[in-house]
């Protein structure tokens, strides 16, 4: 396995939850391309999007065909001003490339928010550290080991 997706899947172990990470060598690097390969709903598919509010890098998840709300983002991370993160600091930030980061496993812990329309699933679906792993999960489970805070995010 690849050393980005085993470190997700150590990660979920240490939290008490059995990742099992499946990679698909076309990509999942965006929700359309992840819910073909998997065979399910794109709304089952988890984006982790790569933040910056107020100076302060966060982590938001989305379900895959919504679109994030900056403005709520920034009022559920306490912040003002919002920005997507460069490629840079994505990388530098969680230690994942874009199209590959996990909602958790990060390089250091991040606030990480999960909006509520991922909630209505049993499963869910995650990128596990490249583009083209992923992994499923109970969205509780999600909302747990992400250690996230649930919000109304997309717009």
């Amino acid at each position: 396995m690849h050393a980005n997706a085993q470190a997700v899947a150590d990660a979920g172990r240490e939290e008490g939850v059995d990742i099992e990470v499946s990679e698909f060598p076309e990509g999942t690097r965006t929700a359309a391309d992840a819910a073909a390969a998997v065979g399910v709903d794109v709304a089952q598919i988890v984006k982790s999007l790569v933040f910056v509010v107020d100076d302060q890098v966060v982590v938001a998840l989305v379900s895959g065909p919504n679109r994030l709300d900056e403005a709520r983002l920034a009022a559920a991370a306490g912040g003002d001003e919002v920005r997507r993160a460069s490629a840079d600091e994505v990388r530098d930030a969680t230690g994942y490339p874009i199209g590959g980061v996990p909602p958790f496993a990060h390089r250091s812990p991040l606030p990480t928010f999960v909006d509520r329309t991922l909630l209505a699933h049993a499963v869910v679906w995650s990128a596990a550290g490249t583009p083209r792993h992923v992994f499923p999960l109970p969205p509780d489970d999600l909302v747990r080991v992400s250690g996230a805070t649930v919000a109304d995010l997309a717009g």
